[in-house]
């Protein structure tokens, strides 16, 4: 018998206790980088968000799109400002932001995970109220710092067994759009649902010690420690900020995993060994 097939049914075999551990548990899951970068790439995203819903997992995938945006401002001719190494977002720039990512990158995932067979609306955060926003800081315009977070759609969606994938959009107290950090968004919605995980999928393996070894399991304090001594830098801190936030918020685990890497969600899910960085309460 061909051993590759024996393989694979050791391998379902040795998921059935993960499989059973996350039935019905809500995993967000914030998708960027590599896995948004290639057709390719995508097709195995959508694959393994319609194989976690397929098994009775319920995933709420929330999207970025700076690459998309900056290429469409450019396209446009629209010339962007920066305070701090952050874009200023005017009316002209936020009217650019919606269309790509409540249409171009939106519908793509959406496309991509109804081909693989999984159920999946778009919705931005401005549907249903979903979330409500105030400026992050007026220097920078409509970038927006959510400040309440509806999860009633994502409930109704979730029963009806539909994947929503969300846009990163935020709505004002005096109706105006703000365009969300996708991290920050995708951490607010976690704790609103009080989610079982909390999947950032990134360009790096995980958070690294100071010799650069990736570790695989965290608490809230040494994730702390490790910012405060230098340790976690650059633009690993605001990760980790995202993912304390959603703990302390009640989501149960976030976990900083490597979107490069083949499968990666299956992976940190259903297996022994995990993809990444696993960052828990103490």
């Amino acid at each position: 018998m061909n051993r590759d097939w024996i393989a694979t049914a050791r391998t379902l075999s040795q998921a059935l206790p993960y499989l059973q551990r996350y039935a019905d548990a809500t995993v967000v899951i914030k998708l960027g980088g590599h896995a948004m970068g290639s057709d390719e790439a995508m097709d195995e995203f959508a694959r393994d968000v319609a194989l976690m819903r397929q098994v009775g997992v319920n995933p709420v995938v929330v999207h970025g799109g700076g690459p998309m945006i900056n290429d469409m401002l450019k396209r446009l001719n629209i010339k962007s400002e920066f305070v701090d190494g952050k874009r200023v977002t005017d009316a002209a720039t936020m009217e650019v932001v919606e269309m790509v990512l409540s249409g171009l990158v939106n519908a793509r995932i959406v496309q991509a995970i109804s081909e693989q067979g999984g159920r999946a609306v778009g919705v931005s955060g401005k549907d249903s109220g979903l979330i409500i926003c105030e400026a992050e800081d007026p220097k920078l315009g409509l970038v927006g710092k959510p400040t309440k977070v509806n999860p009633r759609i994502l409930r109704d969606l979730a029963e009806k067994g539909i994947i929503p994938v969300i846009a990163p959009l935020g709505m004002g107290a005096n109706g105006e759009t703000f365009n969300i950090n996708g991290d920050t968004a995708a951490g607010a919605i976690a704790a609103a649902l009080r989610a079982d995980r909390l999947l950032l999928l990134t360009d790096v393996a995980g958070v690294k010690n100071a010799e650069g070894d990736v570790l695989t399991e965290l608490t809230a304090t040494q994730i702390r420690e490790m910012v405060a001594d230098g340790t976690i830098a650059g633009g690993m801190i605001p990760k980790t900020q995202t993912a304390l936030d959603a703990l302390e918020g009640g989501t149960r685990a976030a976990v900083i995993l490597d979107g490069r890497a083949p499968n990666a969600c299956l992976l940190e899910l259903f297996t022994e060994h995990g993809a990444g960085s696993i960052i828990r309460n103490d």
